[in-house]
């Protein structure tokens, strides 16, 4: 299992996200609060983010456990961006260990992370999928799919092994998409934007818990939350 976080909102720093806050993605690569399987997040890690000079989403990953990372957390600070997708992982049994397997995974436009973990043998084999570990399988099946329809591709990959954990999130920059699915998830909404993340960063009360199996959606007018279940 992994833990996860999305921005979209006024631009912060990589830094004030991911680094900074007392409960936030790198204390939660050694000490999580509410993970429920894995006791740590220390098979790498991974940033995504938008800039105004390209459309493409610039990425930052690493084998290494975050904490230890100083050469991130030197730059970190000076790194911003109005749409910010990070993750810590805790890797599959079995799954290779390089920083290729490390989310956000993306398609060229769209940033996914996948905190969970699924038989790849339900999942159609890709040759465009950045690693062979089951999220980069699961993440270029969605792409392929649509993130659009990222409700109905995960209730046919949750069908197909019913034992699975799906929970991802996806930002194209514009707006965030999440999925409740076997794991937490948590938001708050901001003045200048929102954060949603497998769990709290720290204890303010705006957190809202996301029941399980929702579909989350992030845009400039707001958060709706949504059943998956028909």
């Amino acid at each position: 299992m992994c833990r996860h976080l999305a921005w979209l909102g006024a631009p912060r720093t990589v830094s004030s996200l991911v680094l900074d806050q007392p409960f936030g993605l790198r204390h939660q690569s050694y000490a999580p609060r509410r993970q429920q399987r894995g006791l740590m997040n220390a098979d790498g890690w991974g940033v995504g983010f938008y800039v105004d000079a390209q459309s493409a989403p610039v990425r930052w990953r690493s084998a290494r456990p975050l904490w230890g990372d100083a050469s991130f957390a030197s730059v970190a600070p000076v790194l911003s961006s109005g749409a910010v997708l990070a993750a810590v992982r805790s890797a599959t049994p079995g799954m290779p260990m390089d920083e290729s397997a490390a989310a956000p995974f993306s398609d060229g436009r769209w940033l996914l992370s996948h905190n969970g973990r699924v038989d790849r043998r339900v999942l159609p084999a890709r040759h465009d999928a950045e690693s062979v570990c089951d999220s980069a399988l699961l993440a270029a099946h969605i792409f392929a799919e649509g993130p659009e329809q990222v409700a109905d591709t995960i209730r046919e990959v949750a069908s197909a092994d019913p034992g699975a954990y799906l929970n991802v999130l996806l930002t194209d920059g514009s707006r965030v998409l999440a999925v409740t699915w076997g794991d937490a998830l948590s938001y708050r909404v901001d003045t200048d934007g929102v954060v949603v993340a497998s769990e709290p960063d720290d204890d303010d009360v705006r957190w809202v818990d996301v029941p399980d199996r929702h579909l989350v959606e992030v845009t400039s007018s707001g958060v709706t939350v949504t059943s998956l279940e028909r």
